[in-house]
């Protein structure tokens, strides 16, 4: 249950909204030849190439070719882009319907999502397929953080979220997979839960 106190719930989208799995991107890559894709990447800790995609410092094109230097000759592009997406799978129908009864309820909803363009591309259409209302309808505003060059859990994204919206952070929940952006939102004041599971979103809200 969440503290009838809350006014704002800002929510992240991948493992919160969206399911993921990490582990169909590395296998992907180690197909392909980068046999220590799992070192490069992961949820909990990125290279700098990661880092630089979700803040918007590089283009796609550029970061395909950067992963395509690790790769055998011949390797395509498309074949860098498929296993990249990977990682996005589906969306639970029971997402769109919490987030429906929250906006009947009055809640202020937000999404915040350390992501990049192609992922986001890969995932939004995720979204389209289950509802009949885009993403950016459903939430008083979505933050993506390729968009605005800024991610968690740098305590500078929550404020920046929290003064555009005039966010009261001890009225504001936030809910994440990671527990590293949940320590960044807790800095700033933010409610936090720590979702372990997707399934346990619908409990927290039932």
């Amino acid at each position: 249950m969440i503290d009838k106190e809350i006014e704002a719930i800002i929510f992240d989208y991948g493992g919160v909204l969206i399911n993921l799995d990490y582990q169909s991107t590395i296998d992907a890559f180690e197909a392909l030849g980068i046999s220590n894709f799992d070192k490069m990447y992961s949820q909990a800790a990125q290279s700098n190439l990661f880092n630089d995609i979700e803040t918007g410092q590089i283009t796609s094109s550029n970061f395909v070719n950067s992963l395509l230097e690790f790769l055998p000759k011949g390797t395509s592009k498309i074949q860098v882009i498929n296993a990249w997406n990977a990682m996005i799978k589906d969306v639970p129908r029971s997402s769109i319907h919490l987030i429906e009864s929250l906006q009947k309820k009055g809640h202020q909803l937000f999404l915040l999502s350390n992501t990049n363009e192609l992922h986001i591309n890969v995932a939004d259409k995720e979204w389209d397929n289950v509802s009949q209302r885009s993403i950016q309808s459903m939430f008083d505003a979505v933050y993506y953080s390729h968009e605005v060059k800024m991610r968690k859990p740098n305590r500078e994204i929550f404020e920046f979220v929290c003064n555009q919206n005039q966010l009261t952070p001890s009225k504001t929940l936030f809910i994440d997979d990671s527990i590293q952006h949940i320590g960044g939102a807790k800095q700033i004041g933010l409610k936090t839960v720590h979702l372990d599971k997707m399934a346990d979103l619908q409990v927290l809200f039932s």
